[in-house]
């Protein structure tokens, strides 16, 4: 096993080789919004920032659609979004989370949400979504920042959650993004720079580190007041169980949850970048996109963030980061509930990787395992990931293309009008076809798509950002970026 993948318990050595209908809002009364009933410990009431210039950059109309906000007007829009202005019957003024948390495996205690804040929550299809904000202004945890965020990282998230989306990764949605008309200095691109402020959708802002900040500061009662309330509104099925139990089979779902996750992560070639404890939320979706990178070709110490020299979050070590974090959301439980058996909760979570693995293998791919027997069946996609992973490292080929290349098994006109079809010739490739050959088809709809008419994939390699970037930069010419959205939602359902 590569140091670059530290094994997982139970895992597969992937990377070994060197609707629901009703659209139903219920928006409660405010005392009645479900974050007021952790009370005041948890957050701090704020003012959003006055901005200069607001100009609309980015309006996700289907997110809003989600949570029947699709119809406001572009003067709501901006009242709601850019001035934050309260939502009818929803939070009355913004409220900045507390918590603590690892970065880079060491702790601090000095976070919260320094630069974002809770904007407004919403009942739809069963669920509870929040509306949280990024570049909002200075909060009481903003550590002498200016609470601000710079256009390019707010188009940076817009790309990656738009993708990831396609993808089939599950992730926040960015919601919204306004050019404010500021100037920024920042040490890590051109400054002075643009300022833009994000709002994203997603079904928890409940981190791993506010379950840390109560246990540092003794909080015994808030941590259980607070596992009530993420099963209370996030793991429902659970709320019959006592205390004890309920702790329990609440980390254990938030580990599978995140297990899958990240195996959509590995799947997509996806480097979240910065895998720290305030970075993971309890109901699993990954959010708060910074310097995150996609695979060029197979690399499992491939790292996104320049400042990660020691490549702790690189592409193969981020399910063992993951894993890491669930250890330290167990270890804050445990103040709380002295008996919780942490090691024995989170010990299948290298098998579920393993499956989920699998299963979003098999889905990008658009296979069915035609196998009745369960054991041959699961040694048969044992198989093909094994041989999936090798062909990417002895032949060096892009990642998402092959991915591209394999949807729906063998495509021999497929093959031959991919960039890299000489890779499909050598001896490499004959192992992979081989058991390619073994599966179905799953869906002919998704295999006859108009996508896979073309030669090439839809991806989104750093030196394409940089790309798409230059215009907006130098002429406020955002045609490329309105160009690569439609090409990336061109193919949403097909994964």
């Amino acid at each position: 096993m590569s140091d670059s993948f530290p094994p997982l318990r139970g895992t597969i050595s992937l990377l070994a080789f060197p609707k629901d209908t009703d659209h139903t809002v219920k928006v409660s009364s405010t005392n009645q919004v479900p974050i007021y009933e952790l009370g005041p410990a948890f957050y701090d009431e704020v003012q959003a920032a006055k901005f200069p210039q607001l100009t609309l950059r980015y309006r996700n109309n289907t997110a809003a659609a989600l949570i029947g906000l699709e119809e406001l007007s572009t003067q709501q829009w901006q009242a709601h979004f850019a001035e934050f202005q309260p939502l009818p019957r929803n939070i009355h003024a913004p409220l900045a989370l507390r918590y603590h948390g690892h970065q880079f495996r060491v702790y601090n205690p000095q976070l919260g949400d320094g630069r974002g804040f809770l904007f407004a929550q919403f009942f739809a299809n069963g669920k509870l979504y929040d509306l949280g904000t990024k570049g909002s202004g200075k909060t009481p945890y903003s550590r002498g920042g200016d609470g601000r965020l710079t256009l390019k990282g707010a188009f940076r998230e817009i790309l990656a959650t738009e993708l990831l989306e396609s993808y089939g990764v599950n992730t926040s949605k960015t919601f919204s993004v306004f050019e404010t008309g500021e100037s920024l200095e920042r040490h890590d691109e051109p400054s002075p720079t643009r300022a833009g402020v994000l709002v994203r959708l997603n079904h928890s802002h409940i981190r791993f580190g506010t379950f840390q900040r109560l246990a540092a500061l003794g909080e015994n009662d808030n941590i259980k007041k607070l596992v009530k309330y993420c099963v209370r509104h996030y793991y429902p099925d659970l709320a019959a169980l006592d205390d004890v139990e309920q702790a329990s089979s609440f980390l254990r779902a938030v580990s599978h949850r995140k297990a899958q996750t990240v195996a959509q992560w590995m799947m997509a070639g996806f480097v979240h970048g910065v895998l720290n404890t305030d970075n993971m939320n309890i109901t699993g979706e990954s959010f708060d996109y910074g310097p995150y990178r996609f695979l060029p070709k197979y690399d499992p110490a491939f790292t996104a963030a320049y400042f990660d020299q020691q490549g702790l979050y690189c592409f193969g070590r981020q399910p063992s980061a993951v894993l890491w974090n669930l250890f330290q959301l167990g270890a804050a439980l445990k103040s709380a509930f002295p008996t919780l058996p942490i090691e024995e909760l989170l010990e299948d979570f290298g098998d579920e990787f393993n499956m989920q693995v699998r299963a979003n293998l098999m889905r990008r791919l658009n296979l069915r395992n035609p196998l009745q027997d369960e054991r041959a069946a699961s040694d048969l996609e044992d198989e093909l990931v094994m041989n999936f992973f090798k062909f990417l490292d002895e032949s060096q080929s892009l990642y998402e293309q092959t991915f591209f290349d394999l949807h729906s098994g063998i495509s021999d006109e497929r093959l031959l009008r991919s960039p890299q079809a000489e890779n499909y010739k050598g001896l490499s490739f004959k192992a992979l076809k081989e058991t390619l050959e073994c599966f179905e088809i799953l869906d002919e709809m998704k295999a006859d798509h108009p996508y896979f008419d073309n030669a090439s994939c839809c991806s989104l390699l750093i030196d394409e950002l940089e790309s798409i970037w230059a215009p907006i930069a130098e002429k406020d010419d955002w045609s490329l970026f309105e160009k690569k959205l439609q090409d990336i939602r061109s193919f949403r359902g097909v994964y």
